[in-house]
């Protein structure tokens, strides 16, 4: 089973190679690094530990990912990958965890695995409290309107390349995560969720470390949430 890796980056030079260091090579063909408009040296970093880089000029982070997809997707049919993988670059993550997410679809038992922070070790400090509580009230607005309870809005996951394709995702920055979710509940796709852990990020957030970022996310996570209903 071929898998690939994308990895949305936007100044994170000083974390980028440790993240790439610590994925598992013998699960991984090939990590994509979107280089989401850096100033700094995100995308040597990233070269210079094996990474495929693209560069996205327009912010956001859907815009990243979405430019990862179109990458494998332009790809010959037989060098498509069978599973993607979607991890951050800042390190909060623990990439070595990625079989974890893999092994149920290896396994035919899943179409998408998404890593949940809350079931897994989450070190203390990794989530600021208005992350902890967007994350609740987003799970719980799901349940409430498509009848199914997730416990994360994780970045850390894992999907059946064709099946992911299948989902026609759009959004451009804060919504992804949550649009993937719910496209896949409506597609019917088989998921699981897994325990992954979680410690403070290098380097300070671009989303919860300020106001607007933080509101800007939670806005964002709600509307898609009411559009898809």
């Amino acid at each position: 089973m071929q898998t690939d890796v994308i990895i949305p980056a936007f100044n994170e030079a000083p974390s980028i190679g440790r993240v790439l260091r610590d994925i598992p090579k013998e699960w991984v063909r090939d990590v994509v690094v979107v280089d989401n408009g850096s100033t700094d040296h995100t995308a040597q970093e990233a070269r210079m530990h094996g990474a495929t880089v693209l560069t996205q000029p327009n912010k956001g982070y859907g815009n990243a990912c979405l430019m990862g997809i179109d990458f494998l997707k332009n790809k010959p049919a037989a060098e498509q990958p069978d599973v993607v993988v979607f991890l951050d670059g800042d390190y909060s993550d623990y990439p070595q965890e990625l079989s974890n997410l893999v092994a149920p679809i290896a396994r035919d038992e899943a179409d998408f695995v998404l890593g949940s922070r809350t079931l897994g070790d989450r070190k203390p400090g990794s989530m600021m409290p208005q992350q902890l509580f967007g994350n609740w009230l987003a799970t719980n607005l799901i349940l409430l309107l498509f009848g199914t309870r997730f416990t994360d809005l994780g970045p850390f996951r894992a999907i059946r390349f064709p099946s992911l394709l299948s989902l026609g995702m759009i959004d451009r920055n804060y919504g992804w995560t949550v649009e993937m979710q719910i496209k896949a509940l409506k597609q019917g796709l088989r998921w699981q969720e897994v325990p992954v852990s979680y410690r403070p990020r290098i380097g300070h957030s671009k989303v919860s470390g300020t106001l607007r970022g933080t509101v800007g996310a939670g806005y964002k996570i709600i509307t898609t949430i009411l559009k898809y209903r």
